[in-house]
């Protein structure tokens, strides 16, 4: 009997494994963190008083919804949040 590949025929299963999860670290938590970061030195830079709500908006959006819902935020606090 002939051994079946541990991850299917996918060449070089763990490797793209491997490569998966540093793009989901990447997309799914440096790129939200530093947009949150950005939100939050914008906002206390122009004396906007709820500069922490808007960084941690930022930054649940894209850790809960995705890196778009992080985007979304953004642009709303680029509408909204600056005066």
């Amino acid at each position: 009997m002939v051994p079946l590949p541990l991850f299917g025929a996918i060449p070089g299963g763990v490797e793209l494994l491997i490569v998966f999860f540093i793009f989901v670290l990447i997309f799914g938590l440096l790129i939200p963190i530093g947009m949150a970061y950005w939100v939050y030195r914008d906002a206390q830079s122009r004396g906007n008083d709820d500069a922490t709500l808007w960084a941690l908006a930022t930054m649940l959006a894209g850790l809960f919804v995705s890196i778009f819902g992080a985007g979304a935020v953004l642009i709303l606090y680029l509408l909204v949040g600056r005066e």
